[in-house]
This record gives structure tokens, sequence and C-alpha cells, in this order.
């Protein structure tokens, strides 16, 4: 396969123009290629009255070699991209099913390899179905009423379910698990656009059908769900991992799961385990992470800024990505940029308050909203323990909730520099998905954190027109960016204590969705190295005791 890289077309074109600009960069009459693929597909915006996309193709000629030898190009070369494998499986036996506690991304794809590869895994969710948990979290937004195990966080799909579905990772892929994690989500009905679009996303009104279908899948190979399963418990015993112990039916049912193998797939919201495994001994450690606020602006400002007066349906809705050093020394930067979305209730405490962007697939919102957070650090947490970063978000919870007397606290910006209540909305119109209360935000963040916010908006200003409008909606406190602890492993994925893997975004390994997946992959390969598949075993099939 021959790889063409920095192919520009303009925004409106065809199939055949591709085709044709392949062929001329290739020397060859466009008859000669037998096939070609999109690897990858950016837009080029720098400048606005030129805007247009620029492709990665993969094709297939004749004489491969030859062709490339006679294009002369630095744009072309033979392409060896590398080919996900599951590792060979290991000699040790396994008497019990592996167990994987959690069910969002990380946890998702490690139960689906071990599950094609005849592991027969049992995955273990707090939560709900993401059917059943969607109607819980609808219920939540209009009421108010809080299920602390079926929530924005917790349940199938895990937070990323409620989100735009991003897609970008920046971790590095020599293995070919970003690309086969693209796969699986396509072949279970994410849109394939997915597996060459630059800034991919699924968007949560698909992400349900996603999750689902890769469930079903899993269960198809052998594996279980347990949906309303919380790991209440660890059973160790001489430094070695015996089982779970689990609750059932909110907590009145309780009983042993044995297993010498758990992944431990928990979000960076599963505050309660965190506590569990600092009783047990397991090792963790405070981690630097960011804390903010959520801004909407107008997508239509958002699109003219960045694109101009190219033509959206062509574009799709624009994007942003920026970032400031402030003078106190933090970082400021938007984070989980939502185009056409919206601003969500994402709580999942009692009397704390927290939020988060989300988007469908289409992006039609009439808003774009993007976290605005700035870098902390365990010298910010007020204390030496491993979860003393937790407690730093739940006191920022605890003040967001009271500001808004339990619902989500929102402040024009205009009114948040001045440190004034506001009393009505501007020419931006809100897109919540939630119960929302004006109230001061700088009553909910440090007053450090408050003005580097400011000074980042006012920063960012210069970059994209309008950004600092007074009408400009605040809303607070985003503080789930990403897990405050790392939960160490060695080079075999292991946790101190012999026989759990910690991965994905709660141990400290990810930072979205698809880094999150890849994250769970390499946790199921570890497990694949080590043990063989249960039906070559004659493992006890009874996995509860």
């Amino acid at each position: 396969m021959i790889r063409i890289t920095q192919l520009k077309l303009p925004i409106a074109h065809t199939q055949n123009d591709l085709l044709e600009k392949a062929a001329k960069l290739l020397r060859v009459p466009p008859e000669e290629i037998r096939s070609f693929r999109i690897a990858r597909r950016s837009v080029d915006a720098r400048k606005k009255e030129e805007i247009c996309f620029i492709y990665t193709l993969d094709v297939e000629t004749k004489r491969e070699a030859q062709t490339v030898k006679r294009a002369k190009s630095p744009q072309i070369a033979i392409c060896r991209e590398p080919v996900y494998r599951f590792p060979e499986a290991g000699g040790e036996i396994l008497r019990h099913r592996p167990v994987i506690v959690g069910c969002g991304p990380a946890g998702l794809f490690a139960g689906y390899m071990l599950a094609q590869a005849g592991y027969c895994p049992l995955i273990l969710e707090r939560g709900e179905d993401v059917d059943t948990r969607r109607e819980k979290v609808r219920r939540f937004w209009e009421d108010g009423v809080l299920d602390l195990r079926s929530n924005v966080q917790f349940g199938e799909g895990g937070a990323g379910t409620f989100s735009d579905g991003k897609l970008n990772t920046l971790v590095k892929d020599p293995d070919g698990r970003n690309r086969r994690a693209l796969e699986i989500l396509a072949e279970h009905g994410a849109d394939p656009k997915i597996l060459w679009d630059a800034k991919p996303h699924i968007g949560t009104d698909q992400l349900g059908t996603v999750v689902k279908n890769l469930r079903g899948h899993i269960t198809e190979l052998g594996g279980t769900v347990l949906f309303g399963t919380q790991a209440a418990d660890l059973r160790i015993e001489a430094g070695k991992l015996r089982g779970v112990t689990v609750t059932e039916g909110g907590g009145t049912n309780q009983r042993d799961i044995c297993a010498e193998a758990v992944i431990l797939a928990i979000g960076h919201s599963a505050r309660d385990t965190f506590s569990m495994l600092s009783d047990r001994g397991v090792p963790m450690q405070p981690k630097a992470f960011a804390v903010g606020l959520r801004i909407q602006h107008p997508q239509k400002m958002i699109d003219e800024s960045q694109y101009g007066a190219a033509d959206i349906r062509l574009l799709g809705h624009a994007s942003y990505k920026l970032t400031h050093q402030a003078s106190s020394g933090r970082g400021v930067y938007s984070f989980c940029m939502c185009p056409g979305g919206y601003v969500v209730d994402a709580s999942s405490e009692t009397g704390r308050l927290a939020v988060n962007g989300m988007s469908d697939h289409d992006r039609a919102g009439e808003n774009a909203n993007s976290a605005l957070i700035v870098t902390v650090t365990p010298a910010d947490f007020g204390g030496d323990s491993p979860l003393a970063g937790i407690e730093y978000q739940r006191r920022l919870e605890e003040a967001a909730y009271r500001a808004g007397e339990g619902r989500i606290p929102v402040q024009l910006y205009g009114d948040f520099k001045a440190g004034r209540v506001s009393r009505g909305w501007g020419d931006v119109a809100p897109q919540f998905r939630g119960r929302t209360a004006f109230a001061n935000l700088r009553e909910a963040l440090p007053d450090d954190l408050a003005d580097s916010i400011v000074e980042g908006v006012e920063a960012f200003e210069r970059k994209i027109r309008g950004f600092s409008r007074c009408d400009s909606i605040l809303a607070g406190v985003e503080s789930r960016t990403s897990s405050p602890v790392r939960i160490p492993r060695n080079e075999r994925g292991e946790s101190a204590v012999a026989g759990l893997f910690p991965c994905g975004e709660g141990a400290g390994y990810a930072g979205g969705i698809l880094s999150a997946a890849m994250d769970g992959m390499r946790a199921a390969e570890e497990v694949g190295r080590r043990y063989r598949p249960l039906d070559s075993t004659g493992a006890d099939d009874r996995h509860l005791r």
C-alpha cells in the first residue's frame, strides 16, 4: 500500500477529484489505482479565504515500489501501518473467571478483548444499563433527585456516555491499539468517519447504541455483565488477590466472587472505591489535574471566527483549543470543547455539584461550550494523603452546590469579572441539561483560580473575537477533568497487590474515551500473557461463592 500525505483539496470536492489528485501526485493514470482508503482528513483553516481539506490517503496500485520511486515526492511512501494482535496466551491456569470492575470504556474494551480470546470475563458495574440510566439521568435533570449509583458518572458506558464522545488522543500507538479501538467502535454502530476524521467523535445520542452493542457481543462470546453490582471490598491474602466482595440491591445484599485476576477499570469519580483501596493498602499517589468553569458562546460566533464565511454544511461546526500561561504561573486552557452542545449537571454525590459538556452526533445545538480550567497540583490540596485531591474536589463541589442552592450555579462573564450575581441572560441563549440558578461563581473557586480564568478569557479574546463578551455564560464547577489519583503499576500492568490490574481514567492512565479504551485493551493483554483461556483450563464457571 502507498501512503500519500498532505493531499489538499478545496472543501467542495468529489471522490473523483480525490482520485484524480492522487493519480496526479503518483504520476499514474487514474485507472491504474486499484483502490484507495482515506486514512485521515483534517481541515486547514489558516487562510479563511482558502479553507481546504488535507488528506492522508492509502492507495493500492500495480508495481507500488516502482510507482513510489518514480513519484520522487516526500509526500509519498510505502505504508507499513501496525496491525493489532492480541498476545499469545500464557501458561498459568485460571481457576476462576477474570473480573473487570467498571463498565466504562476501559472495562468494556478489556472485556471485549478477553471475551474474544476465550476468557469469559465477568464485568461488575455499580450503575445500570444505558437505557435505564438515561431515563434516571433525564429525571434528575428535571427534578434534581440524584441516584447515587446510576447517574452521569456511573453506569454502562461510564462518564463518556454523557459527553460529546470525542475520540482524540495523544497516546503513542506503536502496537495498533488506536486503530483497532476505532474499528471496534465502528463495527458496533459508531459513524465510520471516526476511522479517518482528524477530530473523531460519536455523540452522546449514538454512544448508548454503541455500548449496548459492545455489551451484547461480550455476552455472546461468553462474558457476563452484572449491573447494580458494586465492588465493595477486595479479598487479599499474603499480598495476592483472592477475590472481590460485591454489594447488590442498593447495598442490601453482599457476596464474594473468587478471582485471581481483577482488572480495576473504575472511573475518576469512584471516590468510595478509592477509599476502600486505601484501606486495603493498595498504593496510590495524588496526581495533578485541573479545575474551573464551563463557558457557553453562540456556535455561530465560533464558526465565523474559525471558518469565516465558509460553508459549515461541508465543514461541520467549528471547535477550538486554547491555552494561556497565567501570571500566577498556572496553566489555563480549554478542555472537552463541545460544538453545538449543552452544559449538564454531572453530580454524583449528595450535597455536591459538578458540571460537564455534552453534544449529540450532529452537534446541532445553538451554543458551543468548553471547560475553562486551571492546573492544580498536590501542593494545592491541603494534605499529604493520596486521597487529598478528592477532598479538594469535594470542597469545590460543595461550594458550587451551596452557591446554586442545589442547582447549577450560573453567571454571565461580565458579572463574574465584577463579582456580582447576574440578574438575567444576555443575547447568548442558555443551553443546559439540569436546573440552574444565578449565583456568584467566585464563591465556588479560590481567588487565584478565578483570577486566572479571567486572565485566560481575556487572552483567548485575542484568538477568537467575542470570546470575552460580557453575556457569555459561565457554570460551575468543572472538577472531574481527570483522576486526582494514580494507582502505580509495574511493567506487567499489576498493582503492588498481585493479580490486581489498574487501568483507565480512574487509575490515572487515560484522559478520554479512546485512551481509556486503549488502556483497557492493554490490561486485557497482560491478563492474556499470563493465563490460559478458560475453555482450555477447566476453570470453575461458578464465579459466585
